[in-house]
């Protein structure tokens, strides 16, 4: 029983880890952004873009799981949530593994609070 739990830790951790590189660099999926953020000046979309790949408040309560993969930011009293969703590589269905990224893509979305 411990170590399947010890794997578990471990999966998440992986998973972590991977939403975290993909998240400080914009490597590894694709970043999309809604409406609302697109039609911001190209300022504040650099504090924000900014500000999500410096984001480490991870808690309990945002991140219940532990896998790093949503956040809020707020910015010049803007709320923001980003979010990393995981597909398989057409985008089609959700990974069968987010902690295999050979056969996951991972998808960070960012979007105005008001846009969930």
């Amino acid at each position: 029983m411990q170590e399947v739990m010890d794997r578990a830790k471990e999966k998440v951790a992986k998973i972590a880890a991977l939403n975290d590189r993909f998240r400080q660099t914009f490597w590894g999926g694709q970043v999309m952004m809604t409406q609302g953020v697109q039609e911001l000046s190209e300022e504040l979309q650099a504090k924000l873009f900014r500000a999500v790949s410096e984001f480490d408040d991870f808690s309990e309560d945002n991140d219940p799981h532990g896998e790093h993969d949503f956040g809020r930011i707020v910015i010049d009293l803007c709320t923001f949530f980003w979010k990393i969703d995981y597909y398989d590589h057409s985008l089609r269905f959700g990974a069968d593994d987010p902690s295999d990224n050979r056969n996951t893509t991972r998808v960070l979305t960012i979007m105005l609070a008001s846009e969930y």
